[in-house]
């Protein structure tokens, strides 16, 4: 009969070996505050749609540049509470930015962005390539 090395953490060693350190819900990190971007091509256009709710228009940048679309906006939210017998107030605020490399070539210059019930709309035409109206004509050389 052979012996067993006695191993105290042996069963809490198999229960961290089973489960993927992703799932465990104990260490989840608190999330950070990321507007959730849409993106996609339309006709001639890119278009970014963007979740900033409660955030003031004045309070929103949006920047493209090489191809790289970047919206910033920060928030502050101030909440006053005067009940008998306790005062409260809770200054919230918070900054949001993201930057996203866009699939196309664009017109940066003509970007144009709109604000409504709390999503940002980016359109951004795409770039046109000129395409010649008349065919390149090669020179057919002969080996001798």
């Amino acid at each position: 009969m052979s012996l067993i090395p006695w191993t105290p953490f042996r069963d809490i060693d198999k229960w961290f070996s089973d489960w993927d350190i992703e799932d465990w819900p104990f260490l989840e990190k608190p999330l950070a505050r990321v507007p959730r971007m849409d993106i996609y091509e339309r006709d001639n256009d890119v278009v970014a749609k963007v979740e900033l709710p409660g955030v003031d228009p004045k309070d929103i940048n949006v920047e493209v540049k090489d191809n790289v679309l970047r919206v910033e906006a920060k928030t502050e939210e101030k909440k006053e509470e005067k009940k008998k017998g306790y005062f409260k107030k809770e200054i919230r605020s918070g900054y949001f930015h993201r930057a996203v490399a866009l699939p196309v070539d664009v017109e940066e210059n003509k970007a144009q962005a709109t604000y409504e019930d709390g999503i940002l709309e980016v359109v951004i035409p795409k770039k046109v390539e000129k395409k010649s109206k008349k065919g390149i004509k090669i020179k057919v050389k002969t080996k001798k």
